[in-house]
Protein backbone atom coordinates (compact mmCIF):
# COMPACT_ATOMS: atom_id res chain seq x y z
CA UNK A 1 0.00 0.00 0.00
CA UNK A 2 1.25 3.17 -0.50
CA UNK A 3 0.42 6.99 0.56
CA UNK A 4 -1.21 8.99 -0.70
CA UNK A 5 0.35 12.12 -2.82
CA UNK A 6 0.87 15.41 0.25
CA UNK A 7 0.81 18.56 -1.65
CA UNK A 8 1.71 21.88 -0.58
CA UNK A 9 2.55 20.89 3.11
CA UNK A 10 3.47 23.06 5.54
CA UNK A 11 7.33 23.23 6.82
CA UNK A 12 8.15 21.78 8.85
CA UNK A 13 7.03 18.73 7.71
CA UNK A 14 6.49 15.87 9.49
CA UNK A 15 4.44 11.81 8.10
CA UNK A 16 4.64 8.54 9.24
CA UNK A 17 5.90 6.14 7.25
CA UNK A 18 2.23 3.55 7.25
CA UNK A 19 3.73 0.87 6.22
CA UNK A 20 7.16 1.01 7.81
CA UNK A 21 10.28 1.03 5.16
CA UNK A 22 11.53 -1.68 3.28
CA UNK A 23 13.92 -2.68 0.72
CA UNK A 24 12.35 -0.74 -2.49
CA UNK A 25 10.67 1.91 -0.56
CA UNK A 26 10.82 5.21 -2.94
CA UNK A 27 10.55 8.88 -1.30
CA UNK A 28 9.99 11.53 -3.84
CA UNK A 29 9.92 14.77 -2.37
CA UNK A 30 9.18 18.10 -4.80
CA UNK A 31 9.67 21.69 -3.67
CA UNK A 32 11.75 24.81 -3.97
CA UNK A 33 14.66 26.44 -1.88
CA UNK A 34 13.90 29.80 -0.36
CA UNK A 35 15.64 32.79 -2.01
CA UNK A 36 17.21 33.06 2.03
CA UNK A 37 18.32 30.86 4.31
CA UNK A 38 20.96 28.40 5.16
CA UNK A 39 20.22 25.15 4.80
CA UNK A 40 17.36 22.82 5.01
CA UNK A 41 17.74 18.98 5.69
CA UNK A 42 15.47 15.98 5.10
CA UNK A 43 15.45 12.97 8.02
CA UNK A 44 14.10 9.38 8.14
CA UNK A 45 13.63 9.12 12.37
CA UNK A 46 13.17 6.45 14.66
CA UNK A 47 10.30 8.23 16.95
CA UNK A 48 11.38 12.03 18.23
CA UNK A 49 14.83 11.06 19.03
CA UNK A 50 17.41 8.81 16.45
CA UNK A 51 17.95 9.72 13.05
CA UNK A 52 18.51 6.95 10.70
CA UNK A 53 19.30 9.27 7.74
CA UNK A 54 19.96 12.90 8.11
CA UNK A 55 20.71 14.49 4.16
CA UNK A 56 21.49 18.20 5.07
CA UNK A 57 22.33 20.31 1.99
CA UNK A 58 23.95 23.93 3.44
CA UNK A 59 24.64 26.78 1.06
CA UNK A 60 26.30 28.78 3.30
CA UNK A 61 29.44 26.03 3.09
CA UNK A 62 28.30 24.66 -0.34
CA UNK A 63 28.13 21.26 0.40
CA UNK A 64 25.57 18.23 1.79
CA UNK A 65 26.76 16.44 4.91
CA UNK A 66 24.51 12.94 5.54
CA UNK A 67 24.86 11.41 8.83
CA UNK A 68 22.87 9.58 11.60
CA UNK A 69 22.08 10.38 15.54
CA UNK A 70 21.64 7.45 17.69
CA UNK A 71 21.15 7.97 21.69
CA UNK A 72 20.85 11.57 20.89
CA UNK A 73 24.96 11.29 19.35
CA UNK A 74 25.95 12.69 15.85
CA UNK A 75 28.01 9.91 14.12
CA UNK A 76 31.06 10.80 11.90
CA UNK A 77 29.77 12.96 8.59
CA UNK A 78 29.85 12.10 4.97
CA UNK A 79 30.21 15.23 2.93
CA UNK A 80 29.72 15.65 -0.65
CA UNK A 81 31.38 19.14 -1.92
CA UNK A 82 28.42 19.21 -4.36
CA UNK A 83 25.41 21.04 -3.61
CA UNK A 84 23.03 20.27 -6.04
CA UNK A 85 20.73 23.24 -5.28
CA UNK A 86 19.89 26.74 -6.14
CA UNK A 87 18.44 29.44 -3.80
CA UNK A 88 15.18 30.51 -5.37
CA UNK A 89 15.10 27.08 -7.39
CA UNK A 90 12.68 24.39 -8.07
CA UNK A 91 13.96 20.50 -7.19
CA UNK A 92 12.93 16.78 -7.04
CA UNK A 93 14.54 15.13 -4.48
CA UNK A 94 14.21 10.80 -4.90
CA UNK A 95 15.11 8.75 -2.28
CA UNK A 96 15.16 4.80 -2.96
CA UNK A 97 15.56 2.87 0.28
CA UNK A 98 17.65 -0.62 -0.62
CA UNK A 99 18.72 -3.40 1.67
CA UNK A 100 22.31 -1.92 2.21
CA UNK A 101 21.60 2.35 1.57
CA UNK A 102 19.95 5.16 0.68
CA UNK A 103 20.10 6.23 -2.55
CA UNK A 104 19.78 10.21 -3.37
CA UNK A 105 19.08 11.94 -7.08
CA UNK A 106 18.19 15.42 -7.13
CA UNK A 107 16.50 16.36 -9.95
CA UNK A 108 16.91 12.88 -11.84
CA UNK A 109 20.94 13.12 -11.09
CA UNK A 110 22.61 10.76 -8.78
CA UNK A 111 24.43 12.77 -6.08
CA UNK A 112 24.73 9.74 -3.48
CA UNK A 113 24.51 6.45 -1.91
CA UNK A 114 24.31 6.33 2.53
CA UNK A 115 24.90 2.97 3.78
CA UNK A 116 22.59 1.81 7.29
CA UNK A 117 23.94 2.69 10.33
CA UNK A 118 20.18 2.09 11.74
CA UNK A 119 18.29 -1.04 10.78
CA UNK A 120 15.32 0.42 8.26
CA UNK A 121 12.82 -1.40 10.16
CA UNK A 122 13.53 0.88 12.89
CA UNK A 123 12.47 3.63 11.04
CA UNK A 124 8.84 5.06 11.05
CA UNK A 125 9.33 8.59 10.76
CA UNK A 126 10.18 11.27 7.48
CA UNK A 127 10.60 14.71 8.11
CA UNK A 128 11.53 18.06 6.44
CA UNK A 129 12.42 21.77 7.93
CA UNK A 130 14.89 24.67 6.80
CA UNK A 131 14.80 26.95 4.30
CA UNK A 132 12.63 25.26 1.49
CA UNK A 133 8.61 25.21 0.58
CA UNK A 134 7.24 21.87 -0.38
CA UNK A 135 4.91 21.65 -3.68
CA UNK A 136 4.63 17.29 -3.11
CA UNK A 137 5.77 14.45 -1.33
CA UNK A 138 5.28 11.04 -2.63
CA UNK A 139 6.05 7.77 -1.03
CA UNK A 140 5.99 4.74 -2.87
CA UNK A 141 5.70 1.53 -1.69
CA UNK A 142 7.98 -1.32 -3.44
CA UNK A 143 6.34 -1.61 -6.87
CA UNK A 144 3.65 0.32 -6.15
CA UNK A 145 2.65 4.33 -7.94
CA UNK A 146 5.32 4.46 -10.55
CA UNK A 147 5.72 2.61 -13.01
CA UNK A 148 8.69 -0.23 -12.09
CA UNK A 149 11.73 0.29 -12.83
CA UNK A 150 15.17 -1.19 -12.77
CA UNK A 151 17.39 0.66 -10.36
CA UNK A 152 21.52 -0.09 -10.92
CA UNK A 153 23.60 -1.66 -8.55
CA UNK A 154 19.74 -2.58 -6.13
CA UNK A 155 19.18 -5.76 -7.11
CA UNK A 156 15.88 -5.19 -7.78
CA UNK A 157 13.67 -5.58 -11.05
CA UNK A 158 9.71 -5.30 -10.15
CA UNK A 159 8.28 -7.91 -12.72
CA UNK A 160 4.81 -6.80 -13.61
CA UNK A 161 6.41 -4.28 -16.31
CA UNK A 162 9.74 -4.70 -18.35
CA UNK A 163 12.21 -2.40 -16.89
CA UNK A 164 13.43 0.72 -18.51
CA UNK A 165 16.59 0.84 -19.66
CA UNK A 166 18.08 4.30 -18.49
CA UNK A 167 21.77 5.59 -19.57
CA UNK A 168 24.46 6.80 -17.24
CA UNK A 169 24.63 6.63 -13.63
CA UNK A 170 21.23 7.27 -12.22
CA UNK A 171 19.80 4.68 -10.81
CA UNK A 172 16.13 5.98 -10.46
CA UNK A 173 15.05 8.52 -12.80
CA UNK A 174 11.83 10.28 -13.12
CA UNK A 175 9.22 7.35 -14.47
CA UNK A 176 9.66 6.93 -18.06
CA UNK A 177 11.54 9.79 -18.77
CA UNK A 178 12.98 10.18 -22.08
CA UNK A 179 14.11 14.02 -22.34
CA UNK A 180 17.10 15.06 -21.05
CA UNK A 181 16.00 18.04 -19.46
CA UNK A 182 12.20 19.84 -18.53
CA UNK A 183 12.88 22.41 -21.11
CA UNK A 184 9.36 23.67 -22.43
CA UNK A 185 8.18 23.33 -24.64
CA UNK A 186 7.83 19.53 -23.38
CA UNK A 187 7.58 16.70 -25.22
CA UNK A 188 7.76 13.04 -24.37
CA UNK A 189 5.91 9.98 -25.87
CA UNK A 190 3.26 7.68 -23.45
CA UNK A 191 4.04 4.00 -24.53
CA UNK A 192 1.73 2.12 -24.73
CA UNK A 193 -0.74 4.72 -24.65
CA UNK A 194 -3.02 5.45 -22.34
CA UNK A 195 -5.85 3.18 -20.19
CA UNK A 196 -8.31 3.81 -17.69
CA UNK A 197 -6.96 4.53 -14.34
CA UNK A 198 -3.85 5.47 -15.76
CA UNK A 199 -2.42 8.55 -13.97
CA UNK A 200 -0.03 11.56 -15.44
CA UNK A 201 1.99 13.34 -12.76
CA UNK A 202 2.97 17.05 -13.92
CA UNK A 203 5.02 19.25 -10.93
CA UNK A 204 6.13 23.09 -12.20
CA UNK A 205 5.81 26.16 -10.77
CA UNK A 206 3.89 29.03 -12.79
CA UNK A 207 6.13 31.83 -13.71
CA UNK A 208 6.10 35.65 -12.49
CA UNK A 209 4.14 37.19 -15.27
CA UNK A 210 2.48 34.68 -17.19
CA UNK A 211 -0.25 34.54 -20.41
CA UNK A 212 -1.41 31.02 -20.08
CA UNK A 213 -0.31 27.19 -20.54
CA UNK A 214 -1.56 24.69 -21.75
CA UNK A 215 -1.25 20.87 -21.43
CA UNK A 216 -1.97 18.28 -24.47
CA UNK A 217 -2.31 14.82 -25.23
CA UNK A 218 -2.22 14.26 -28.38
CA UNK A 219 -2.54 11.33 -31.17
CA UNK A 220 -2.26 10.81 -34.79
CA UNK A 221 -4.99 12.43 -35.86
CA UNK A 222 -4.87 15.58 -33.14
CA UNK A 223 -5.12 16.71 -29.76
CA UNK A 224 -7.88 14.40 -27.58
CA UNK A 225 -7.53 16.97 -24.41
CA UNK A 226 -6.46 20.15 -24.37
CA UNK A 227 -6.42 21.76 -20.99
CA UNK A 228 -5.42 25.42 -20.90
CA UNK A 229 -5.29 27.90 -18.04
CA UNK A 230 -5.76 31.31 -19.03
CA UNK A 231 -4.20 33.59 -16.62
CA UNK A 232 -5.00 36.78 -19.27
CA UNK A 233 -8.59 35.55 -19.22
CA UNK A 234 -9.19 34.27 -15.73
CA UNK A 235 -10.29 31.08 -16.67
CA UNK A 236 -9.18 27.19 -17.90
CA UNK A 237 -10.37 26.05 -20.94
CA UNK A 238 -10.89 22.50 -22.09
CA UNK A 239 -10.71 21.24 -25.94
CA UNK A 240 -9.95 18.77 -28.13
CA UNK A 241 -8.74 19.11 -32.10
CA UNK A 242 -10.15 16.49 -34.21
CA UNK A 243 -9.20 16.34 -37.84
CA UNK A 244 -8.25 19.44 -37.95
CA UNK A 245 -10.77 21.27 -36.29
CA UNK A 246 -11.56 22.62 -32.42
CA UNK A 247 -14.27 21.23 -30.83
CA UNK A 248 -16.74 22.93 -28.61
CA UNK A 249 -15.07 24.72 -25.66
CA UNK A 250 -15.72 23.78 -22.05
CA UNK A 251 -15.11 26.98 -19.60
CA UNK A 252 -16.90 26.02 -16.25
CA UNK A 253 -14.64 27.30 -13.19
CA UNK A 254 -14.17 24.91 -10.79
CA UNK A 255 -15.95 25.39 -6.97
CA UNK A 256 -11.71 26.51 -5.88
CA UNK A 257 -11.99 28.98 -8.60
CA UNK A 258 -8.76 29.68 -10.74
CA UNK A 259 -6.59 27.35 -8.90
CA UNK A 260 -2.90 28.78 -10.79
CA UNK A 261 -1.41 31.50 -9.03
CA UNK A 262 2.05 33.23 -11.06
CA UNK A 263 4.84 32.41 -9.48
CA UNK A 264 3.58 29.28 -7.32
CA UNK A 265 4.34 25.57 -7.57
CA UNK A 266 1.57 23.48 -8.83
CA UNK A 267 1.08 19.49 -8.91
CA UNK A 268 -1.74 18.29 -11.39
CA UNK A 269 -3.06 14.93 -12.10
CA UNK A 270 -4.80 13.97 -15.18
CA UNK A 271 -6.47 10.58 -14.04
CA UNK A 272 -7.96 8.05 -17.15
CA UNK A 273 -11.89 7.35 -16.04
CA UNK A 274 -14.44 5.36 -17.78
CA UNK A 275 -15.64 7.77 -19.53
CA UNK A 276 -13.53 11.07 -18.66
CA UNK A 277 -10.69 12.63 -18.00
CA UNK A 278 -10.26 13.95 -14.63
CA UNK A 279 -8.06 16.48 -13.28
CA UNK A 280 -6.84 17.77 -9.94
CA UNK A 281 -4.62 20.69 -9.00
CA UNK A 282 -3.15 20.38 -5.41
CA UNK A 283 -5.17 18.01 -4.65
CA UNK A 284 -8.29 19.88 -4.96
CA UNK A 285 -11.06 18.41 -8.18
CA UNK A 286 -10.82 21.16 -11.49
CA UNK A 287 -12.72 19.47 -13.95
CA UNK A 288 -13.72 16.31 -15.99
CA UNK A 289 -13.49 15.94 -19.86
CA UNK A 290 -15.80 13.15 -21.52
CA UNK A 291 -13.75 11.50 -23.89
CA UNK A 292 -13.99 12.73 -27.39
CA UNK A 293 -11.76 9.75 -28.90
CA UNK A 294 -13.17 6.44 -29.52
CA UNK A 295 -9.68 4.75 -28.24
CA UNK A 296 -7.16 5.78 -25.46
CA UNK A 297 -4.70 3.97 -26.39
CA UNK A 298 -4.10 5.66 -29.49
CA UNK A 299 -3.37 8.54 -27.35
CA UNK A 300 0.40 8.82 -27.53
CA UNK A 301 2.13 12.25 -27.18
CA UNK A 302 1.86 14.21 -23.79
CA UNK A 303 3.00 18.17 -24.52
CA UNK A 304 3.60 21.13 -21.90
CA UNK A 305 4.04 24.51 -23.67
CA UNK A 306 3.45 28.08 -21.83
CA UNK A 307 4.46 30.22 -18.66
CA UNK A 308 5.64 27.48 -16.38
CA UNK A 309 8.69 25.75 -15.51
CA UNK A 310 8.66 21.51 -15.00
CA UNK A 311 10.02 19.82 -11.91
CA UNK A 312 8.48 16.63 -12.61
CA UNK A 313 6.73 14.27 -14.89
CA UNK A 314 5.17 10.97 -14.54
CA UNK A 315 3.48 8.96 -17.37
Amino acid sequence: MSHVPIYNPPVPFNTHFHCGLNDGTLVVISGSVLPSGDRFAVNFQCGNEDIAFHFNPRFDDGLVVCNTKEHQNWGKEERKHELPFHRGQPFEIRILVTQHDYKVSVNRNHVLEYRHRIPIQRVNNLSVNGCVSLSCVDIQAPGGGFPPQQFTGAGMCYPAFPPQPFPGSNPFPAAQQHAAHFAIPYNTNIYGGLYPNKVIVISGTVTGHPKRFHVNLKFHGGIAFHFNPRFDEHTIVRNSKLNDSWGKEERQMPSCGMCFSPGQSFVIEIVCEQHAFRVNANGNHVCNFNYRVPHLNQIDTLQIEGDVTLHHVQV
